[in-house]
């Protein structure tokens, strides 16, 4: 069977950088995500297959699993639609932005993933091994002022990782999760901010961030290992963020 690897959240940013690093790499890829005009334009760059489809919509979903089923089927997932809306704190934030956000980080998450088990386990049965790779943050790993709904759901989304791989122990399908932290990418800060681009800018203001393709580089490395080198979680930084608390701005240099 050939590699085949559904990725969700596909339009832009790390899923955009990630189905062109998977197609560089010689993989089969189906593209998902809900802007049918970005993922047309990604899929004559790289021969992705389209599926439109919001992860939040459990009908939609199905219908995405059965698609690939129907034209493939797949061998790896990447879970990476999510996003997040606000930097309000607990006290004066919205109910309605906490539940957004849950909605695509964690259930969205959680029904591609149960939706695509059976998928997955006819492509392991074919070649051997499949793979499930969740995109999470930093911000899943430690809680900041102002990270609220943000840090709930990735949290959320952390556990839902390790309890998934524990629950698929005995299986030859391996669960991964990359963690990364602060990342340039053409609208998750925008969003965040709630369109704010003096704001968005300000974030990345003299400091090197990590770039989409950084992040794509090193979600499809893990897949490029062994089949049986599990990566449990992968944390990914620039050099200049020491942690969520701490970013140095400016230039780096050798002390002494």
């Amino acid at each position: 069977m050939v590699r085949r690897v559904v990725v969700t959240g596909a339009s832009s940013g790390i899923g955009a950088a990630s189905v062109r690093r998977f197609a560089e790499l010689g993989w089969e890829t189906v593209a998902v995500a809900r802007r049918e005009d970005r993922l047309r334009a990604l899929a004559e760059e790289t021969g992705a297959h389209a599926v439109v489809c919001d992860v939040t919509d459990e009908e939609q979903v199905s219908r995405l699993a059965a698609e690939v089923a129907a034209t493939g089927g797949a061998t790896g997932l990447v879970n990476n639609a999510g996003g997040a809306i606000g930097t309000e704190s607990v006290e004066h934030s919205s109910n309605d932005d906490w539940r957004r956000m849950f909605e695509v980080n964690v259930l969205g998450l959680r029904a591609v993933t149960a939706a695509m088990l059976p998928v997955l386990r006819e492509g392991a049965r074919a070649s051997g091994w499949a793979s499930i790779l969740n995109l999470t943050s930093t911000a899943g790993l430690s809680a900041y002022p102002g990270g609220g709904g943000y840090n709930a759901a990735k949290f959320a989304a952390h556990a839902v990782t390790e309890v998934l791989r524990l629950e698929l122990a005995g299986e030859p399908i391996r669960v991964m999760e990359l963690a990364p932290g602060l990342v340039h990418t053409e609208e998750f800060t925008l969003n965040r901010l709630r369109g704010d681009a003096a704001a968005a800018e300000r974030t990345y203001a003299d400091v090197i961030p990590l770039t989409a393709e950084d992040v794509a580089r090193v979600l499809v490395g893990a897949f490029e290992q062994p089949p049986h080198v599990n990566q449990d979680l992968i944390t990914l930084r620039p050099v200049a963020q020491s942690s969520v608390f701490h970013t140095h701005r400016g230039p780096l240099v050798p002390k002494g």
